[in-house]
């Protein structure tokens, strides 16, 4: 079974967090994720995290804090999940590759359909801020 390890960004301001969605053209179309993506081999976590935030956002953002590590198995591939709280450094969002985004108190995230692999992140997140979900 292949394994992919993926970062993803869980992007605090103002006391909301971002949820990206994921476009109509993409695996698992309209769920809910943390934006990041794949880590390329040689580069860190942290590099993986930047540079795709850039590349699909147009974003850049202040890596706050690190949480455990996910992974999930799908039925034809596995993922490990790197999940890092992040402040936003760019006023502007560019979406390049999602369909939507929103911004919502953490209390309120599982309100959305989110990809599988993001749950436990989400749960996590939690936990790290204190909120019950």
């Amino acid at each position: 079974m292949k394994h992919i390890h993926v970062t993803c960004a869980i992007i605090e301001r103002d006391g909301l967090v971002l949820a990206a969605q994921r476009s109509e053209g993409m695996s698992m179309p309209l769920k809910w994720e943390f934006p990041g993506g794949k880590i390329d081999p040689g580069e860190s976590p942290e590099e993986c995290l930047r540079r795709e935030l850039l590349e699909e956002m147009s974003i850049q953002v202040g890596i706050e804090e690190s949480l455990p590590a996910s992974t999930h198995n799908y039925q034809k591939f596995a993922i490990t999940l790197y999940p890092f709280i992040c402040s936003l450094k760019t006023e502007e969002i560019v979406l390049h590759e999602h369909a939507a985004l929103a911004w919502l108190p953490a209390g309120e995230l599982h309100c959305l359909d989110w990809a599988e692999a993001d749950l436990p992140v989400v749960d996590s997140y939690l936990v790290a801020c204190g909120v019950q979900s």
